[in-house]
């Protein structure tokens, strides 16, 4: 399956992108033609998805940043903002998760959680969105990467739903309050989608059960957001803002 979106012109950050899906956005976005200033704490990884993109071709940019730290998003979003004359595009999907009992949590298992999946979508989102005003007619496009946990709940894993459906409400928060900026603000919530992180884990007995939960009868591939986030991302979405899409194969409509 191929998607294209001409993005020629359209620089791009994404956060998280040393891996994952994060990884897979950031390729995708300079195969459409924008340069990409892509941000993580993994310097060394965040090179080879450079070295990636440009021997395909592309521009890139590494970013070392950590989300959960105002004086490392305000120095990453600068460089970029600077290296490329601006930001039209911000993917804010750096996140984290961890799988364990409501009881056993302790606080910095929830503040670890929260602090990267929301808090660190509110930080780079205020640094770009001030970029993008900047800006004036140009505007922008910001796309928080949540999750169907954000729309509904699963066991053990507290945090990271709430975090999730914080990101969510702040997506819409975000989307009124900058509309007036020609910034627009959407939420891509991917279902159950294969890594090279949750492989394994979906290859056994309780990852099987999960996918039968699934009316589609199995996980998402990776390229099967390709599309949603270039619409999200592209002027295909031009009157489109506080907009919550789910890619789930059916997930948020199976039966109770």
């Amino acid at each position: 399956m191929s998607v294209s979106v001409d993005l020629k012109g359209r620089t791009a950050l994404v956060t998280g992108a040393s891996s994952g899906l994060g990884r897979h956005f950031a390729s995708l976005l300079a195969r459409s033609g924008a340069a990409v200033a892509v941000a993580a704490r993994r310097v060394e990884s965040l090179n080879t998805v450079c070295a990636e993109i440009e021997s395909a071709g592309g521009t890139a940019l590494a970013l070392p940043m950590d989300v959960t730290d105002p004086a490392s998003v305000r120095a990453g979003v600068a460089a970029a903002a600077a290296r490329f004359g601006g930001i039209d595009i911000l993917v804010n999907n750096a996140g984290t998760a961890q799988t364990k009992a409501f009881l056993d949590l302790d606080s910095e298992d929830w503040d670890r959680i929260v602090d990267t999946n929301l808090k660190g979508c509110f930080l780079v989102g205020k640094e770009v969105g001030a970029i993008m005003r900047a800006q004036g007619e140009r505007g922008g496009s910001i796309v928080n990467i949540a999750s169907v946990a954000g729309l509904r709940v699963a066991s053990q894993i507290a945090p990271y739903a709430v975090s999730k459906a914080g990101l969510v409400h702040l997506t819409k928060a975000m989307a009124l309050e900058l509309a007036r900026h020609r910034i627009r603000v959407n939420a891509l919530c991917p279902g159950y989608i294969e890594t090279d992180l949750n492989r394994d884990f979906f290859a056994t007995d309780a990852g099987q059960t999960m996918i039968k939960r699934v009316p589609m009868r199995r996980l998402g591939r990776a390229e099967e957001l390709d599309g949603p986030l270039l619409l999200l991302c592209s002027d295909a979405s031009s009157f489109m803002t506080g907009s919550v899409l789910a890619v789930d194969g059916g997930h948020l409509v199976n039966t109770l």
